[in-house]
């Protein structure tokens, strides 16, 4: 048998009463004891948790990369105009970056965030977020960023006009 432990516990004096009223008096040890077993057995270990979400994480990269591959062999294939660019939105700014970005077709990181009220930093991590999150998703960013001359700008972002809704 193992080694026993004494351990002391705080409990609300109605609890007390209602333990002293139920369990006999030599029985309360192993009563609480049991309890405290049961407790535990019901309650998940952290480590068991970690390792479930770990492997929650792997499952989920591998069915992103299964999505790339089945887009690039056209498997999985976009019809035009199925995507709105406004689900990759999570909040306010997002959506103005999106609306300039559907009406100029493109944008410098000044311009919007000139037009957002913000700073180029801000935007430009929001870009990068949705181009990412898109491209986890879809297996095709919805937004691209082009270093060179397009339509007059330089390093400008661009909307994929064969995914997004028209």
């Amino acid at each position: 048998m193992n080694k026993q432990v004494v351990v002391s516990a705080k409990i609300p004096e109605e609890t007390y009463k209602e333990l002293l009223l139920h369990i006999p008096k030599r029985e309360r040890s192993d009563f609480i004891r049991e309890a405290i077993i049961e407790k535990l057995e019901k309650t998940p270990r952290p480590d068991k948790i970690l390792e479930l979400e770990n492997r929650m994480g792997k499952i989920e990269a591998e069915l992103a990369e299964i999505k790339k591959y089945l887009v690039e062999l056209e498997v999985l294939t976009f019809e035009r105009g199925k995507v709105n660019p406004h689900a990759f939105s999570i909040d306010e700014i997002d959506h103005k970056i999106i609306d300039y970005l559907l009406h100029y077709k493109g944008a410098t990181t000044p311009e919007l965030a000139e037009y957002t009220k913000t700073n180029r930093w801000l935007v430009l991590n929001r870009l990068r977020k949705m181009q990412k999150t898109s491209k986890k998703q879809l297996g095709k960013p919805i937004i691209t960023y082009y270093a060179g001359e397009k339509q007059g700008k330089n390093k400008a972002w661009w909307l994929d006009e064969e995914l997004i809704e028209t």
